[in-house]
């Protein structure tokens, strides 16, 4: 398989695809829920401000409402602040503090935020409804006594008890005053039907402490009245309507109501200042009331909603399935080519199982360098196998032919003549170079290969090669020369050298025929020297080119040791120009030769003589 991998198939970004996916998500869905939930938590906390702004003023005016000063306000102040978590401050017109939760001396906010005056405008009824007028629960001279009461009680449940006989349901409550009211217990009916049994106004009638209070205040009223070119004569009563706290309140008698329009209006207002100057004395002074501050109070804290906390709790869940699930998708498919490949790594090496190639990715990569893993263990399983069955027709077959000589010597059927002596001497050279050619591989395979480096002028090293096989070479009659460019050197160790330069020359003339040409030739190119070895011989096929470094391995088929050779002279060859750090490669053509060349490091050039 390929290195290149797509970028869409590459491990590391499809783990940043999914990783950038998964915090887009959590991002969007973080983001979401939280204007969701801030969104309706400010909502809430407006809300609940103005709800805690209406309850203050209620409670400061109901206070004033009730009390001719503001002495023991700063109880009521400081519990409304540990409520609301809040500062509250009450001051005169003058800014001179009435009561304050926060420290003495810290500074007031810029403006107030409402007056405190529940003779006047901004003023809270019992119901929470911000409206002008006077505080319904300002009594002043109207409340009325205990005796009054009851008889007005008596009053009330008679006809409390009229109204059910006629099957409507009458609920009895009390005004600021103590005055009795009956109001329908179905608030939703509206019908305002009255039975005639029942209409005796009695309940409605003043009682003598109201009716006292009414006479000051027509007495109030009668200068403003005459002003206007209204008649001050026409009593006041208590207003007929009781079921609305606004009815309540003291009202013009039916002559003034049927006057019309501006007249109607300047009786109302007139008999309204004259209440307010009524009832001046028993009501603590206008306030000015302060809340909150820059830094004044803890900021307001508010509380999440049950329904804003569950979204939260689900958002989290749900980003957290999603992530589980796509994390759990992409390890599956991420483990599974590692799954298998550990599945086949734990198989017996004789095996040699291989797994299948599914992506192109990283894993796709690992799983197809795992099968070429196995196939090369497999090849070296093959040769180690072949090496062993190579070396023991190695080293059978000198041994027998000794062993054979040797037994028929001991039972007199040949002499020991001088031409036996030098057969089994024969026989035991080649012994000894099949067991030193092992051992040079085995130093080289353990690393244990020593060299003794040294300046060599590769002129005189091909010389040296060329004249310890010049003997073989006229023997083979095969022409032997040597041709060098310039004057190379090379930091190497000489009788190795001259080992992998012979195995080489060896190999040339075994298959040069007679009267061919075996070159030896070196020459600089850089920073390398190349030397060469060439023949004319039959030359190598191309099939053959990729195993002539391999052990034991010779052209012939049948192994026949009719050319000579253990088919381990090439391999210690590579071995040994590897340990000079260099390399070694084969060019060849069937027929007509072929050319072996060392690259090596070369050395600077040396004068004179060495």
């Amino acid at each position: 398989m390929s290195g290149w991998i797509p970028l869409h198939k590459r491990l590391l970004v499809r783990l940043l695809i999914t990783s950038g996916l998964i915090a887009v998500c959590s991002v969007a869905a973080t983001a979401w829920l939280a204007v969701e939930t801030t969104t309706r938590a400010l909502r809430e906390e407006q809300g609940q401000v103005l709800a805690d702004d209406m309850d203050v003023l209620a409670r400061l005016s109901g206070h004033a409402a009730t009390h001719p000063d503001w002495k023991g306000v700063q109880r009521t102040v400081r519990d409304l602040s540990a409520r609301t978590g809040r500062r509250i401050a009450l001051t005169g017109a003058d800014r001179t503090v009435i009561a304050d939760s926060a420290p003495p001396g810290t500074a007031l906010p810029l403006t107030a935020a409402a007056t405190v005056d529940p003779l006047r405008t901004d003023t809270f009824t019992e119901r929470g409804a911000q409206l002008g007028g006077t505080d319904p629960r300002v009594v002043g001279p109207y409340r009325i006594t205990a005796a009054e009461r009851a008889k007005l009680d008596v009053l009330a449940r008679a006809r409390q008890d009229c109204f059910e006989r006629h099957g409507i349901e009458l609920r009895l409550t009390r005004a600021p005053s103590g005055r009795p009211v009956l109001t329908e217990a179905d608030a939703t009916a509206g019908s305002g039907y009255v039975p005639d049994e029942c209409a005796d106004g009695l309940l409605n009638t003043p009682v003598p402490t109201e009716q006292k209070a009414l006479s000051v205040l027509q007495a109030r009223a009668r200068g403003c009245l005459t002003r206007a070119g209204l008649d001050p004569g026409t009593p006041l009563s208590i207003g007929v309507d009781l079921t609305d706290s606004a009815a309540r309140q003291p009202s013009a008698a039916p002559g003034f109501a049927k006057q019309a329009g501006k007249a109607m209006r300047t009786a109302q207002a007139c008999v309204d200042d004259a209440r307010r100057a009524q009832l001046d004395p028993y009501v603590a002074p206008a306030a000015q009331l302060f809340l909150g501050g820059d830094g004044d109070t803890p900021a307001v804290r508010f509380d999440m909603s049950p329904g804003n906390k569950t979204k939260i709790v689900g958002a989290a869940g749900l980003v957290l399935a999603v992530t589980v699930a796509v994390t759990a998708l992409v390890a599956t498919r991420l483990v599974r080519p590692l799954r298998a490949l550990t599945e086949a790594a734990q198989q017996p090496p004789e095996l040699h199982v291989r797994v299948p190639v599914t992506t192109r990715d990283e894993t796709g990569i690992l799983a197809a360098a795992f099968n070429e893993l196995t196939e090369r263990r497999e090849r070296l399983e093959a040769q180690r196998k072949a090496m062993v069955s190579d070396i023991a027709h190695e080293l059978r077959t000198p041994l027998t032919n000794i062993r054979g000589w040797l037994e028929v010597t001991r039972d007199g059927l040949v002499d020991p003549d001088p031409a036996l002596l030098g057969a089994l001497h024969d026989e035991a050279l080649v012994l000894q170079r099949v067991i030193e050619d092992l051992r040079d591989l085995a130093d080289a395979d353990a690393g244990t290969l020593r060299l003794h480096r040294e300046p060599v002028a590769c002129d005189d090293l091909l010389d040296q090669v060329a004249a310890a096989h010049r003997v073989a070479a006229d023997a083979a009659g095969v022409r032997l020369r040597t041709t060098v460019d310039g004057r190379p050197w090379l930091d190497a160790d000489p009788v190795r050298l001259r080992q992998a330069l012979g195995n080489l020359v060896s190999n040339a003339l075994r298959h040069t025929p007679a009267d061919g040409t075996v070159t030896l030739s070196a020459r600089r190119a850089g920073d390398t020297v190349l030397l060469e070895v060439g023949d004319t011989g039959t030359g190598i096929a191309a099939d053959d080119l990729p195993r002539v470094f391999e052990r034991f391995w010779r052209a012939e088929k049948s192994r026949s040791r009719r050319t000579g050779g253990s088919g381990l002279g090439l391999p210690i060859v590579r071995h040994l120009v590897a340990a000079h750090g260099g390399t070694v490669d084969v060019t060849s053509e069937p027929g007509a030769g072929s050319v072996f060349t060392l690259r090596l490091p070369g050395a600077p050039a040396r004068q004179g003589p060495v």
